[in-house]
């Protein structure tokens, strides 16, 4: 048995080595699942370097765990899953945390959760409460498809250095920071305090079902107080671009991968039946393609004319064959015959 010491220490460096790449998913991955009797001890490096990383290293993991998981299952190791389901609120928590400084994390949180719960990892009761807090955290669904952003709420109308169609790599960075105490507005004081207002309510209500306890989880660890984004330097903002593009990259690969049995029945569907205008003259010859379609999916008639077709093209060679005979045969006889007169 490998010393746990040890085994905590290389997993916690494969995870900060995680990259856009799928190789270093799997080699972290295959790792995790190679120790399973040391599955709890590495699913807390797990929440440790959500919690400790920065914003790019988050999003690594986060996209990790989708990865994890669906290794997990396949190898038949459901306590890595279960452990992620007890703790996805501190997960979610740890990514896009509630002070701001995860805002460019949130349409990743939401594409990984949803795709947790197309493989029926997650439950949809949850899934809608981890988004309905997600929005009571400032974050709302600009366009059809529910990408999440960062939006200024709707009594600070003052803060117009924000772009909604901003990509999410660069919205902490360009989002102007809330205001503090000293520098709001009257506007600014009456949307901290219906914020404030509204938090109390929400720490009142009663826990008597799943997803009011998932609220509670939630706004404990956010506070409910928004402090100013921290900015990220030039390396890490190229660095999160760069990743970006390669995971788009990808996933334009796995759009156009198309089955092979699934390409081959869209062929069949697609394909036009035989027409008059498929059928020539030379086909059905010996060897030609009436002879290797004759066993195909064509009705009677059809295979009756291109057996008719092949027998007059097997007739016409074969007189053709017996006049080229006889005319050798005469002009052998006329050599004959001159040479006897010579």
């Amino acid at each position: 048995m490998a010393d746990p010491f040890e085994v905590r220490m290389r997993f916690t460096n494969q995870l900060r080595q995680l990259s856009a790449s799928v190789t270093s998913s799997q080699k972290a991955a295959q790792y995790a699942l190679r120790h399973k009797d040391l599955a709890e001890d590495l699913h807390s490096c797990i929440l440790e370097q959500l919690e400790r990383s920065n914003l790019n290293m988050r999003a690594n993991i986060m996209y990790f765990i989708e990865h994890f998981l669906d290794m997990a299952h396949k190898d038949g190791q459901e306590d890595y899953i279960r452990m992620m389901q007890r703790d996805i609120i501190r997960v979610v928590d740890a990514v896009a945390p509630d002070d701001g400084s995860g805002a460019a994390n949130v349409k990743v949180v939401r594409k990984v959760l949803q795709a947790l719960h197309a493989k029926s990892f997650l439950d949809a009761t949850i899934l809608t409460d981890i988004f309905e807090v997600l929005r009571e955290r400032g974050e709302s669904y600009v366009s059809s498809q529910g990408d999440l952003v960062l939006s200024p709420s709707a009594n600070n109308s003052s803060l117009s250095g924000y772009d909604a169609n901003m990509p999410p790599s660069q919205t902490a960075i360009h989002a102007p920071p809330p205001p503090t105490a000293t520098t709001a507005g009257p506007s600014t004081h009456g949307s901290a305090k219906a914020t404030a207002t509204a938090n109390n309510n929400n720490n009142n209500t009663t826990a008597g079902t799943s997803s009011s306890s998932h609220h509670s989880n939630l706004n404990k660890r956010g506070g409910g107080i928004n402090t100013a984004a921290p900015r990220l330097d030039k390396k890490q903002v190229e660095q999160r671009i760069e990743e970006d593009r390669e995971r788009h990259k990808r996933l334009r690969e796995n759009i156009w991968a198309v089955p092979s049995r699934e390409e081959m029945e869209r062929l069949l569907d697609e394909t036009s039946e035989l027409g008059e205008d498929d059928m020539r003259g030379d086909v059905g010859g010996a060897g030609g393609v009436g002879e290797e379609l004759a066993g195909g999916d064509y009705g009677g008639a059809e295979i009756a004319e291109m057996t008719r077709r092949k027998e007059l093209l097997l007739q016409q060679q074969q007189q053709q064959q017996e006049r080229e005979q006889q005319d050798n045969d005469k002009d052998k006889e006329d050599q004959d015959v001159d040479m006897t007169s010579a």
